[in-house]
């Protein structure tokens, strides 16, 4: 090989901008350190596709783990939304909005509870990844177009069944009309992404203070997941005094929505909860919002929301 064939170190899907740079406009109120916590609200086709186990290799047909992921969204979600009610976090959805079908009642539930409704597939058996750009496409546009249909209004923000991409992705996203992505942790910070169909934010997405990477995937009790909420949390406080910062807590219904995982993450929310003087417990579309209408910093206030998208 020459070196001529060897690709150059880098990429071209964000810009490097390092923590030290100057920082970002502050939040609403004052505060320096932005929350959100989104519930993963999922179906699975039943025998076919991706599926998430807590039994690894039940034989088919799979009834077991089948009845674990039910469980989410005929107990668990219910409990999570009210537990988010309780501390006073508005919830983000992230909704495959097959559940429209399947389980209308929570997410009427969640409607209720004003939650904010992020494209997140039809599925979480489906995978962006072996779809052609034009499947894709029409794929993203099709969740949109439903949840518009259903809610009155498009979503913002997409998350991608299984955290999969193609190289297409961030193109078709922009082009579909979503505004920023929650997929990636690559800053503390909302980082502009290069699509060449128009602006796309990235906020700060937790790929490890996310139940479904570390508690299934890791083996991580419910006490030590907690745990990595608090610490992530009381950490980023501090540091937001250096300038605002996001922070996310992700969880999904038939993880975090268990009872014995519920009551240790409810210990994590209310520690947060005490800090509500310092802290904006908020939603994707009100950061997003709140940058475009303060575009100090140059680089996130490129984005450009739309009417509609209100502050939570």
């Amino acid at each position: 090989m020459t070196h001529d064939a060897v690709p150059a170190p880098g990429h071209a899907l964000w810009d490097y901008r390092p923590i030290t740079a100057a920082p970002g406009p502050v939040w609403p109120g004052g505060r320096r350190l932005a929350v959100y916590v989104a519930i993963g609200l999922e179906e699975y086709r039943f025998g076919a596709g991706q599926t998430e186990d807590i039994v690894p290799d039940v034989a088919a047909p799979d009834l077991v783990n089948t009845s674990w992921r039910d469980y989410g969204n005929r107990v668990g979600a219910f409990r999570l939304l009210e537990r988010l009610e309780r501390h006073g976090i508005p919830p983000t959805v992230l909704l495959n909005t097959a559940l429209y079908d399947t389980a209308p009642e929570l997410v009427a539930a969640a409607r209720r509870a004003g939650a904010e409704f992020v494209g997140h597939g039809v599925s979480n058996s489906d995978s962006l990844a072996a779809m052609s750009a034009a499947d894709e496409a029409g794929y993203l546009r099709a969740v949109a177009a439903r949840i518009e249909a259903e809610e009155g209004v498009a979503p913002g923000g997409w998350s991608s069944p299984w955290l999969t991409h193609t190289p297409s992705t961030l193109d078709n996203l922009a082009a579909a009309g979503y505004r920023y992505l929650l997929d990636l942790r690559l800053d503390d910070r909302p980082v502009p992404l290069a699509t060449g169909a128009g602006p796309l934010l990235t906020l700060p997405y937790a790929l490890e203070v996310n139940d479904s990477t570390t508690v299934v995937g890791r083996a991580a009790s419910a006490t030590e997941f907690a745990d990595m909420v608090v610490d992530e949390f009381d950490e980023l406080l501090e540091r937001s005094e250096e300038q605002p910062l996001v922070m996310s807590v992700v969880v999904h219904s038939f993880i975090s929505g268990a009872p014995f995982r519920l009551r240790a993450l409810d210990r994590a929310l209310r520690h947060l909860g005490s800090h509500r003087d310092r802290v904006w417990f908020t939603q994707p579309r009100a950061i997003a919002a709140h940058l475009a209408d303060h575009p100090g910093d140059q680089q996130a206030g490129a984005v450009a929301v739309p009417a509609g998208g209100g502050l939570a």
